[in-house]
């Protein structure tokens, strides 16, 4: 056996052990007789796999910007209507992110807590007060378990940047989402910090969450997960300090009430 066949029967070894390992992941799950974890805690918390949940549908690429992603599929569907409309004033939306489940949103965390990603071209792991190193991630980045992208209820659209949505193209996307998400069900739950939001996540223009679903999830939060649930991640002993349920999960813009 020459040293190709080797190594081709390794690769393949290492593949169907991915693979298996991927299923097995999947089907210790708890599904509900339509194939979906929705109904479950784990749902809340991220710790499920959309790409194989009946009620995920993956986005068409004409309105996304990456490849790949998902959302719940009542919300696909009154977003797409929102953005074929938008188009008739040429406006165009394009989802940036959008589902992004447990695993995902810990990679994003940790990266910034180690500081492997800087955040405003500081290094957060020089912060040794755990609690400000935490709070100043999640000036912009949910902590895993504690972030609406994971219900597929929310996206980031056309870009990461408030000052786009200030002049331009940007802000005509931005007044036309607020003069008409509503009608399609979608709200900007991160607005202006101010009198009438005064704690949680800095503004954030490009994030519009679809109401109808996400305020049922955030009802389910609160009667099923406690801070013993918000674990597993770097740091995740100062949610409970900082409050991440009160001060950020509930602290939103009034009109996504």
């Amino acid at each position: 056996m020459n040293t190709y066949i080797i190594r081709s029967f390794i690769f393949l070894l290492l593949f169907f052990v991915k693979i298996y390992s991927l299923r097995a992941q999947t089907d210790s799950l708890p599904l509900n007789t339509a194939g979906s974890v929705i109904n479950t805690k784990e749902y809340l918390l991220g710790k499920f796999d959309y790409s194989q949940d009946t009620s995920f549908e993956l986005i068409p690429v004409k309105y996304s910007r990456i490849t790949k992603q998902y959302l719940r599929k009542e919300v696909l569907k009154h977003f797409i209507e929102m953005a074929e409309d938008a188009k008739k004033d040429s406006v165009f939306l394009y989802v940036l992110s959008a589902t992004r489940n447990f695993e995902e949103q810990k990679r994003i965390w940790n990266d910034k807590w180690t500081g492997k990603v800087l955040v405003f071209r500081k290094n957060l792991a020089l912060i040794k007060d755990t609690v400000l190193r935490a709070k100043e991630i999640l000036k912009y980045s949910s902590m895993p378990s504690a972030s609406r992208h994971h219900w597929g209820t929310d996206v980031d659209l056309d870009a990461f940047n408030n000052l786009y949505f200030k002049r331009g193209q940007g802000l005509k996307i931005y007044n036309w989402l607020v003069k008409n998400a509503r009608k399609y069900g979608f709200c900007n739950p991160y607005n202006e910090k101010g009198k009438l939001r005064d704690s949680g996540y800095e503004e954030e223009r490009w994030h519009w969450s679809y109401y109808p679903i996400a305020n049922d999830c955030i009802e389910r939060y609160f009667e099923e997960v406690t801070y013993e649930d918000i674990k597993g991640f770097l740091g995740s002993g100062t949610a409970k300090e900082i409050g991440i349920i009160k001060n950020y999960i509930l602290t939103i813009n009034s009109d996504c009430r």
